[in-house]
């Protein structure tokens, strides 16, 4: 087994243990925001046109869409807890195209279609654009895309294979570190136009303001507690039931993503693992100027566990990722968001990238359950005749997908038969996770695996290639 540069370059531990004192345990994105006023709970029974189960990006996208596309239908939105407090407030803030968790996922999976695929998402990340323009949201948007990262030696080969075009620049290792000064790059590439930069609950909260100034109802506090098609006809729709009452809905969408879905068809099919991050205090500017930096481009490394991070509005450094921890049981827990073991690890993995950065402090740690899928990317479906409309899966890359994925289901719930909706990638179905306790063996031992491919020169060993071959192997 071969050392990573983390272990090779280890920061002072006295380094670490100042940098997290007094963090907060909480998303800097939802403590950032503007107070607003908390929308009403679902009380008695009303009818609607289209009822939206979540809160989230998928949820609300859903909604704006759908107001979009017919001004007069009755939209109503109904979330367990507050608009974004879930994935949608907490991620890393990353907008990237590709809906199929990256291109070489993509072309394994659907290799007829990965061509088409690449360029529908960067045409959905061009209509986030626009529609943040348009619709005038305050979310911190920032097309800049984002630079692979090699920080081990074999991974400089990888990057060299990329091809290159105006767009996607290779870089060796001076012209990396012109970007941004860390010891740790040996090489990078430069997606120039397949990312973009947002702030996560800006974007929600604004999404929830757009929805709500076009006529869409939404309620918070109001967890759905099944879906209830008894004595209604098709036309009638679903009866969507809450502790404080229900919405009848002539079409539904789900958009309940991490959390247990309301179709029993898809108990297995996502599992959630815990991702984490920690938020710097806002850089001074000499510290900004010993990183360069003068791009701001998002980051992230080449590892199976790797590193994400990016610069926030007011210069503040996220860095997130490496352990995805998986529980027992598929169960989304508040318990589980304060580790502080993983905190540590990532604290020392930024000052052996940053080791100029030594005394800076990290004002916020958090974390979130990524809903994720054997497939690595969004599935769709539907269910009870077509009355309902499902998208869930999104293994991380939910920002910028999720825009596709309401438009998937808005056409699926019309009858609409688009390009979209005849995609394989839409039509197909991923593999289910197996029930306990055979998930959480599985899932650990891959993650042991892939532990050891990162140590032994990204060699991925018997379990992972029989992974690979079922079409279970992760390599985005």
């Amino acid at each position: 087994m071969t050392s990573t540069i983390f272990d090779r370059a280890r920061p002072a531990a006295s380094v670490v243990a100042a940098s997290l004192v007094g963090t907060r345990q909480g998303s800097f994105w939802l403590d950032d925001l503007a107070p607003r006023a908390n929308y009403p709970r679902l009380s008695g029974n009303l009818n609607c046109d289209l009822a939206i189960v979540g809160g989230g990006y998928l949820g609300l996208w859903s909604a704006v869409l759908a107001k979009q596309q017919n001004p007069a239908a009755r939209v109503v939105l109904l979330e367990a807890r507050t608009v974004g407090w879930a994935a949608s407030g907490r991620n890393g803030g990353f907008c990237e195209a590709s809906l199929t968790h990256g291109e070489e996922n993509g072309r394994t999976r659907w290799p007829q279609e990965i061509d088409r695929l690449t360029e529908l998402g960067n045409e959905n990340l061009d209509e986030i654009e626009q529609a943040v323009a348009a619709l005038g949201l305050d979310c911190d948007f920032e097309r800049t895309g984002a630079i692979d990262l090699a920080i081990e030696e074999h991974q400089v080969e990888w990057l060299r294979e990329e091809t290159a075009d105006e767009n996607t620049v290779f870089l060796d290792q001076a012209a990396v570190q012109a970007e941004v000064a860390s010891p740790t790059y040996l090489a990078g590439v430069w997606h120039k136009r397949s990312n973009a930069l947002v702030h996560p609950g800006k974007l929600a909260a604004e999404l929830a303001r757009v929805a709500t100034s076009s006529g869409v109802e939404i309620f918070e506090n109001s967890l759905v507690q099944n879906l209830d098609t008894t004595g209604l006809t098709a036309a009638q729709g679903t009866r969507v039931v809450t502790a404080g009452g229900s919405v009848t809905a002539q079409k539904t969408a789900l958009a309940t993503n991490v959390f247990p879905s309301l179709l029993k068809r898809n108990k297995l099919a996502t599992v959630p693992v815990y991702d984490y991050v920690l938020m710097t205090e806002p850089l001074n500017a000499d510290q900004l100027a010993a990183i360069g930096w003068q791009h701001r481009q998002g980051f992230s490394d080449l590892a199976n566990q790797f590193h994400y991070y990016r610069l926030s509005a007011d210069n503040r450094i996220l860095f997130g990722g490496y352990d995805a921890v998986y529980h027992y049981g598929r169960k989304v827990r508040s318990g589980y968001e304060n580790r502080p073991e993983t905190f540590a690890k990532l604290a020392s993995h930024f000052f052996t990238t940053f080791p100029q950065l030594a005394g800076v402090r990290f004002s916020h740690k958090w974390a979130g359950a990524i809903d994720t899928s054997t497939q690595f990317c969004a599935f769709f479906g539907q269910a009870r005749g077509g009355r309902i409309s499902y998208a869930a899966g999104f293994t991380g890359l939910g920002v910028g997908a999720t825009h596709f994925a309401a438009q998937v289901m808005l056409d699926q719930l019309a009858g609409r038969a688009t390009e979209r909706t005849e995609l394989a990638m839409v039509r197909g179905r991923p593999l289910p996770f197996p029930p306990e306790p055979i998930a959480s063996a599985g899932i650990q031992a891959t993650r042991w695996a892939l532990n050891r491919a990162d140590h032994n020169r990204g060699k991925r060993n018997a379990l992972l290639k029989t992974l690979d071959a079922l079409g279970l192997g992760f390599d985005s």
